[in-house]
């Protein structure tokens, strides 16, 4: 996997309690002469099922005729899949030389100490995407929020349209120390130009507080419109949505882009073509089959991180082949670990640990589970566990397996190779 520096620089760098600083974010778009309002932006933010509502939308906006730039993260297999023209991952060459022109304009930035905070990678992004939105003459742009709020980046840009995704606790202690409070503060990325957030349906005190963050973030001007999976007629129908818990958000980001249509004045695609482009989209680790090399085996991927999603990718496995013979499964002990035990019950699994320093794996694992490390995996590794495969957890690690596979991951949407 490459590495591009510009994007990590200052965040490699950065002291103990320092945070991203949306001032600095400002002062590098100056620098690059780059109008955040030059292009129309739909904004996804959520806890999860981020990626998979803004790769619907900016397929929906395509279906519309309008050239999309699509920024999500985290990545795949390369960093170039962080930004996308049309559903296609920039190549090497082109996001060096986006890298190279943030790098440029980072270096005649004041210091770091006197901005507020550093450079977070996410934020350079989705600058990443506004300067090839711009390069290529694009008509909208659909950025996925890092963890999103008030103190992300696309604030500072400032989304037209919100989509906001099902919102629980993934960032307590980070963007609040309650559910409510996450979903506040999540919501306040909306700000004077947007016209229109869109949600799916919350908890009553998830309610309560989106309509409290957008009231304040917009003055009022914005109320936000729920988003009901099940509703008759929504679009896209269910045999075009995405797999298992990812559904909701290809509804959501649907249905957010024909909103960003009508907010721009654009006409919505017919029926037909929306759904012939819809048809075409391809999520990569999200309950994605693929071929082990070299062998007969197959392994379903998907980023699941609780037990909801660990018992919907077992139930989907099961549908699909009547059974599964072994699970790989990835998850530092921030996510929901014991979850995750009771719902593999007496599946044969395998832990793996990542080498990433900031995750932890101290999580005993149950004593029939075997543990290895990420490193360790390979297609001959791989194929030897059984024929019916999962592998579960963070995008760290599905990445890994998506990468020891060879899996497609450059195209989102539109004509497959």
């Amino acid at each position: 996997m490459d590495t591009p520096d510009p994007f990590f620089t200052e965040w490699a760098r950065k002291r103990p309690g320092q945070i991203r600083s949306r001032r600095r974010a400002r002062l590098l778009m100056e620098a690059l002469d780059l109008d955040p309002a030059s292009v129309p932006v739909l904004g996804v933010v959520g806890s999860k099922g981020k990626g998979a509502a803004a790769t619907y939308a900016a397929a929906a906006l395509s279906a519309a005729g309008l050239r999309t730039v699509l920024a999500t993260g985290p990545s795949f297999r390369s960093y170039r899949e962080r930004v996308r023209v049309d559903g296609v991952s920039l190549t090497d060459t082109e996001l060096d030389a986006l890298g190279a022109r943030i790098e440029a304009a980072r270096v005649r930035l004041p210091p770091v100490e006197e901005t507020g905070g550093h450079l977070a990678p996410s934020g350079l992004f989705l600058i990443a995407a506004l300067l090839r939105a711009r390069e290529v003459g694009a008509d909208v742009c659909v950025l996925e929020a890092g963890a999103g709020g008030y103190r992300d980046e696309l604030r500072v840009i400032g989304p037209d349209v919100v989509a906001l995704g099902k919102v629980f606790g993934e960032h307590l202690g980070v963007l609040g120390d309650t559910i409510p409070e996450i979903a506040r503060e999540k919501v306040r990325v909306a700000g004077a130009r947007t016209r229109a957030l869109l949600t799916l349906p919350q908890t009553d005190e998830v309610s309560e507080a989106v309509a409290a963050g957008l009231a304040e973030a917009t003055d009022g001007s914005v109320v936000a419109e729920t988003v009901d999976p099940d509703a008759r007629g929504v679009e896209p129908p269910a045999e075009l949505r995405p797999a298992g818990l990812s559904a909701a958000s290809g509804v959501l980001g649907t249905t957010a882009a024909l909103r960003m249509l009508d907010v721009l004045g654009r006409p919505r695609p017919s029926p037909a073509r929306l759904r012939a482009v819809l048809g075409t989209v391809r999520l990569p680790a999200r309950l994605s089959q693929h071929a082990v090399p070299g062998s007969d085996a197959r392994i379903i991927v998907d980023s699941a991180i609780n037990r909801d999603g660990v018992t919907t990718a077992l139930a989907h496995a099961r549908t699909l082949w009547g059974g599964v013979d072994h699970v790989l499964l990835c998850l530092p002990d921030h996510k929901d670990v014991s979850g995750a035990v009771a719902a593999l019950g007496d599946v044969p699994v395998t832990a793996v640990v990542l080498p990433e320093a900031h995750l932890r794996f101290e999580h005993v694992p149950p004593p029939h589970w075997r543990t290895v490390k990420a490193d360790d995996l390979s297609p001959a590794a791989i194929a030897a566990l059984g024929g019916r495969l999962l592998a579960l957890g963070t995008v760290y690690f599905t990445g890994r397996v998506l990468e020891a596979v060879d899996a497609p991951t450059d195209r989102l949407f539109g004509p497959q190779d």
